[in-house]
This record gives C-alpha cells, sequence and structure tokens, in this order.
C-alpha cells in the first residue's frame, strides 16, 4: 500500500538516483509498435511523453524531470523522434533512445521546444499527453498547437502497461522475493521498548541489502497508529501486545517495484484482535483464489468486502482491495468498486484488505498477485497468518 517517497526523509536518509538495468531493445521496440497500434485504434495522431513511467516504459529513458522540455513524440503512423534540450542529448543518445535509433532533436536555451514539438507532429487533430506531465508543460504545449486537440496518453499506454510480459513478471517476482527476504528478518527487530524509527531504519537498511536501489516507503504502524493505513514511521515506543502493521516497498535495478503487508504482534494481542485478524486472513486468501482470467477487478475485490462484512468488519475496511504495479507501486489496474474490466493474463496488482479500528489497532495482509492463464500467480510466499513475535 505504500504511498510515497517522503519515508527516507523521515527516516533521516537520502538516496541517490541509481542508474537502471536496461529493458532489452527488442522489447521496447514492440512497446513503441504496439503504441501506434493503439493510437490508431483510437483516432490519436500522435503521443506526446515527457519523463516519466511511461517514458521509462516505452523507450528505457529514465529522464530526470527538469523545467526544460524533454518529449518522446510517437506519431500513429512513421518514426518517432524525441524533442530533448541541447545539454540533456549526451545523456538522451547514451539511453536505449539511442540504440531504438530515435531521431533526437535538440533546442537550445533560447528556443521555444512546445514550437519544435508542434512542427515535429504536424498536421493532426488530436494529439495524447503523458498523464503525469506537469500542468505547466501541458499547456503550453497546448498553446502551440491550439486547433489541435489535447488527449491523455493513458487511453494508448496504461493498457499496453497492465498487461505484464513473461520478461516483467520475473521482474515482479525477483521484487517479491527481495521484500519477502526483509519479511523474514522483521521478527528480529520488533521488540516492546523500541521505537517505531527504530525498527524503520534497519528495515530501509535491509531493503538494500537485499537488492532494492531505492527504499520507497517504510510503514512500522504499532497499537493505534496501525488504525491509520498510511501511517509512517513515529517515535512511538512499541509496547508489550501492540499489533504492527509493516508494509515496506523498494525499487529494483531494472525499475520494477516491491510492496508487502504483513501483521505482527510483539506478545500477545487481545481476544478481539485474534478473531478479527482471522476473518481477515480468510477474506485476503478467498480474494487471491477468486483471480483468474475475464473476472472485473470491482468482484475482487466484493470477495474480500463481502467477507469482512460479513465478520462485522466491513466498515472498518475504508479502502480499496488493491492496486497495479510495476514501474510504480501504484499504476491501473485498481482492485476497487466500480472498476469493471476484466482481468486479462499478465495484470499484476496487490490484494490488500485490512481493518482499522480507530484508537486501538489495525491489520493489512498484502500480497503482489499476477493473473496466470488458470489463476493467480503470488509474487510473495512469506506466511499470511499473524507473526507474534517474543517482547
Amino acid at each position: 500500500m505504500g504511498n510515497s517517497l517522503s519515508h527516507t526523509a523521515l527516516l533521516g536518509r537520502g538516496y541517490y538516483r541509481v542508474p537502471m538495468h536496461q529493458t532489452p531493445t527488442a522489447d521496447l521496440a514492440d512497446r513503441l509498435a504496439r503504441a501506434q497500434v493503439q493510437a490508431r485504434s483510437l483516432g490519436i495522431g500522435a503521443l506526446v511523453v515527457s519523463p516519466g513511467p511511461d517514458l521509462r516504459y516505452l523507450i528505457g529513458y529514465d529522464a530526470i524531470p527538469l523545467e526544460r522540455l524533454t518529449a518522446l513524440i510517437v506519431p500513429a503512423e512513421g518514426d518517432p523522434s524525441m524533442v530533448v534540450p541541447l545539454l540533456e542529448h549526451p545523456a538522451a543518445l547514451a539511453s536505449p533512445a539511442g540504440a531504438l535509433g530515435i531521431d533526437l532533436l535538440t533546442w537550445g536555451e533560447t528556443d521555444n521546444p512546445y514550437e519544435l514539438v508542434a512542427r515535429t507532429v504536424g498536421q493532426v487533430e488530436s494529439v495524447a499527453v503523458d498523464n503525469r506531465m506537469w500542468a505547466e508543460k501541458a499547456i503550453r504545449l497546448r498553446a502551440a498547437m491550439p486547433d489541435v486537440d489535447q488527449r491523455l496518453a493513458g487511453e494508448v499506454i496504461n493498457h499496453l502497461r497492465m498487461r505484464k510480459t513473461p520478461n516483467e513478471i520475473a521482474s515482479l517476482r525477483a521484487a517479491g522475493e527481495a521484500i519477502d527476504s526483509v519479511h523474514e528478518q522483521v521478527g528480529t527487530w520488533l521488540r516492546a521498548g523500541r521505537t517505531e524509527r527504530e525498527v524503520g531504519r534497519d528495515i530501509a537498511d535491509a531493503i538494500l541489502a537485499a537488492g532494492h536501489v531505492t527504499v520507497d516507503f517504510v510503514i512500522v504502524a504499532s497499537g493505534p497508529n496501525g488504525a491509520s493505513p498510511h501511517h509512517e514511521v513515529s517515535d512511538r515506543v512499541i509496547e508489550r501486545g501492540d499489533p504492527v502493521v509493516v508494509d515496506i516497498g523498494g525499487t529494483m535495478p531494472d525499475g520494477y517495484c516491491s510492496d508487502e503487508t504483513r501483521t505482527y504482534a510483539v506478545g500477545q494481542p487481545s481476544d478481539a484482535f485474534l478473531v478479527s485478524y482471522a476473518a481477515l486472513e480468510h477474506a485476503q486468501a478467498a480474494a487471491v483464489a477468486h483471480v483468474r482470467p475475464g473476472v472485473t477487478c470491482e468482484s475482487v475485490d466484493a470477495t474480500a468486502r463481502d467477507l469482512l462484512t460479513r465478520a462485522g468488519l466491513g466498515e472498518l475496511f475504508i479502502h480499496r482491495t488493491g492496486h497495479g504495479i510495476g514501474l510504480e507501486t501504484h499504476e491501473e489496474p485498481y482492485i476497487v468498486s466500480g472498476n469493471t474490466e476484466l482481468l486479462e493474463p499478465g495484470f499484476a496488482f496487490s490484494i490488500e484488505p485490512g481493518f482499522y479500528l480507530a484508537g486501538a489497532y489495525g491489520a493489512r495482509i498484502e500480497d503482489i498477485v499476477v493473473c496466470g492463464d488458470n489463476g493467480p500467480l503470488l509474487m510473495n510466499e512469506r506466511p499470511r497468518s499473524l507473526a507474534v513475535v517474543d517482547v
């Protein structure tokens, strides 16, 4: 469920940018070709993609977002090109964009890159900009092409990113194994008398030691803090009998993310908590077992939610059951009521029901699941039962 990069600051450490392992050129070329097919089918004249996860997905270029415009242009017909600041040309050429043979169109400090994009796109009825493009860039692009309809590139790219290839599934499995190895050690750090922040620092170090290149989030939510799903870490001292929600994840060298939650107890928790946790474990397992091609995203959510409601915990399950994962911790598909998208082989997402009793405690169980041809493929293998650790 991890929600931000702010956890690294809370843990009192900084991380520098690490170059990602490159996706095979053939895979990137296939992604570009499929994006063009999808754009044509939707009547989109060209995609305009700025630095971010969509650019990394399409051409493997992990460009740093800057005030200067970098924009990949993928026409529905013809060869892609990329507008880059002159001082970024060496980095762009050294990226997979160079191996793909993408034409790099440079611009100098006094040039207008938006006019360069408009000239390169040419006469089209519509362009689709990536969903994460900075607002100032999208507005200036619109001003440069006032007669061109502007749409979201998510119409084209999201479905491509949702359906993971065998290589991507292997990357998610490696990420799952790495974060599993961290959870395997959590019981050695959780002790009454330690603070959440102290435990969080141990976990952050272990995430890097397990092979991740960044620590994306560390949630150590003890006792009443567990009732806040996005609690981070605090100086609260862990007490005997506390349930502790530990939700952690990072990014691997190839750019794919991990995300896994397990709930621990430091000594024996209350009987009421144990009864509720048994219902949660049953609901999470049922939702995982429900996964197969052709069922809707919302039906996975309903499977977990209905069981928790029958157990009297429905009002305490206050978030969706899951989110997609890949090059981002949160991406489509979202496992939530109202999402009628049908699962397809290769869809990857979390299944993470929970319950949260304000002022008392919380619990969550989260696995990353890939929809296989005949059912669920689990990327996480750690036990889901409540882990009671010695005080």
